[in-house]
């Protein structure tokens, strides 16, 4: 009995050498298209699939394997007497190795310009039929989707003649994940092209970027997983210049800074404790705003992540190298600046396209047994219903002060307060059972500060404690969304201590 390979691929690195080996290995090679043409024009020995099924291919190329000459060497059980038989009786050789990778229909949809008809003509059909066939039968058959799992392969045929059971098991569960992720992006596609916003069934599909030393604490086993498709204004997309390979909780805190950041199109740093802003700073120059930041909490940033929405420059990375930080991200690094910054060992310093600050359509939260999927929150100031419902007007300085805490009060975690003046915080609390409680710690933080600083709020005051313990901290303005039955009695103690108040008609709960 003939050994048969088939090789149909589109991405052809490493294909010619693989097949080469294969013929001097005695198979006799099946391909079709452009990978038949390939293997012709560097001589070596290959029968056109439609040789095998005496059916030419139709259709401008649509149905060319899907055949029972085909598809019969693929499932047949090479010692089982019935299949055997049948597969005598129809002329049927078994097929022991296929070596199949599909269509680019992920790089067809990634054109901004794709258009419907585009995606349909890049949905391969029996690629992934072939895939799945010999993957079911790969007590049998050895089925290749990976290009790196060539050498493995051929190592054992060259040692023993077949590949071990261990390793057609192993490149059938990477079969069955490659066809299973492929589907998710073509139903991914079509159902966001059609406007289904949550569809039945929701298939989402990430690729390894790399295994982690360990998770939120050592004795926790995790990885990083990145979207293919994703925003390039993503810790998964960063460019790493420098530094340790990053940590579970360095993902999430430098994600938790990007987000804050992104809201600023004025120079502006972000300092980043445990998933929460320790201190945010403005300014007309990057270093001015990175001094504000850490002016806002000098303690808490030490060991912290640092997020700067414009290029670093000599004299803010000397500040930055004055202080123990973990990462430092930012759009650029002059070449003195990482002079300065590399003499650090450790640090990770990472570059991001902030060109692309965008966000995905949906959030995505794990839960156990579930997912929770939502839109981001991405409602701003400027899309705010404002209204000024105490006596006094804010002036000039606290419209800034408000802006900014409201920028910066939606990313702490509930129950949030933030206080500011009209360039950096200068109090934030966060994570609180209830709203006084939070207030008291942002007060606290900000100590003298607070007088005549602005305070944001998350959601409303249910009571007006928040707003007399404001007065007392020395609050003039006040930002926060309204809508409790109560909100009158919180309208009164603002007139009372004379705080202008605003209302924005929406929350910004973080959990």
């Amino acid at each position: 009995m003939t050994k048969r390979a088939l090789i149909s691929v589109s991405n052809k690195d490493g294909i010619l050498e693989f097949a080469k080996e294969l013929v001097a290995l005695g198979y006799e090679v099946l391909s079709t298209g452009g990978t038949k043409k390939l293997l012709q024009d560097n001589d070596v020995a290959v029968t056109a699939v439609d040789e095998v099924t005496k059916f030419p291919e139709i259709l401008d190329g649509r149905v060319k394997t899907l055949n029972p000459m085909i598809h019969g060497g693929l499932l047949g059980k090479f010692d089982e007497p019935s299949h055997v038989a049948q597969m005598e009786e129809h002329g049927i050789e078994p097929i022991e190795i296929v070596c199949v990778n599909l269509y680019p229909f992920i790089e067809t949809i990634s054109k901004p310009d794709v258009t419907w008809e585009d995606a349909i003509e890049n949905i391969d059909i029996g690629g992934p039929t072939m895939l799945r066939s010999a993957a079911k039968n790969h007590d049998y058959v050895t089925v290749i989707v990976d290009a790196n799992d060539y050498p493995q392969v051929l190592e054992e045929l060259k040692a023993d003649g077949k590949t071990t059971i261990e390793t057609r098991r192993r490149l059938a569960a990477k079969v069955f994940r490659h066809t299973a992720a492929y589907d998710s992006y073509i139903s991914n596609h079509l159902t966001e092209a059609i406007g289904e916003e949550f569809p039945e069934n929701l298939t989402l599909t990430y690729e390894l970027k790399q295994n982690l030393r360990y998770g939120e604490n050592p004795h926790q086993k995790a990885a990083f997983y990145q979207k293919r498709l994703g925003s390039d204004f993503s810790i998964a997309y960063a460019k790493q210049l420098h530094g340790k390979e990053l940590s579970y909780n360095n993902i999430q805190d430098a994600n938790a800074a990007l987000q804050i950041v992104k809201e600023f199109e004025m120079p502006a740093a972000v300092a980043v404790k445990h998933m929460n802003p320790c201190g945010v700073g403005t300014g007309t120059t990057i270093e001015e705003a990175f001094n504000k930041a850490y002016e806002a909490d000098p303690t808490s940033i030490f060991g912290g992540i640092i997020a700067l929405n414009k290029g670093v420059d000599q004299a803010t990375a000397e500040k930055l190298s004055g202080i123990f930080l973990e990462i430092i991200i930012a759009p650029s690094f002059t070449d003195e600046a990482l002079n300065i910054l590399t003499q650090k060992k450790n640090i990770r310093l990472m570059t991001i396209d902030f060109s692309q600050a965008k966000q995905d359509k949906f959030n995505v939260v794990s839960v156990e047994g579930g997912l929770l999927v939502q839109e981001p929150d991405r409602f701003g100031f400027n899309e705010a219903d404002i209204k000024v419902v105490t006596d006094r007007e804010p002036t000039e300085e606290e419209w800034k002060a408000m802006k900014l805490g409201w920028a910066v009060v939606k990313h702490v975690k509930s129950n949030a307060i933030v206080v500011t003046d009209s360039q950096m915080t200068v109090g934030v609390g966060a994570g609180q059972m209830n709203r006084v409680g939070a207030a008291k710690i942002a007060f606290e933080q900000a100590g003298d500060k607070a007088k005549g600083a602005a305070l944001a709020s998350d959601a409303f005051f249910p009571m007006n404690d928040t707003v007399e313990a404001a007065a007392a901290a020395g609050i003039t303005a006040i930002i926060q969304p309204g809508g409790s039955i109560k909100d009158q009695d919180s309208i009164d103690m603002a007139n009372k201590h004379g705080i202008a108040m605003v209302f924005t008609g929406v929350r910004h709960f973080k959990h």
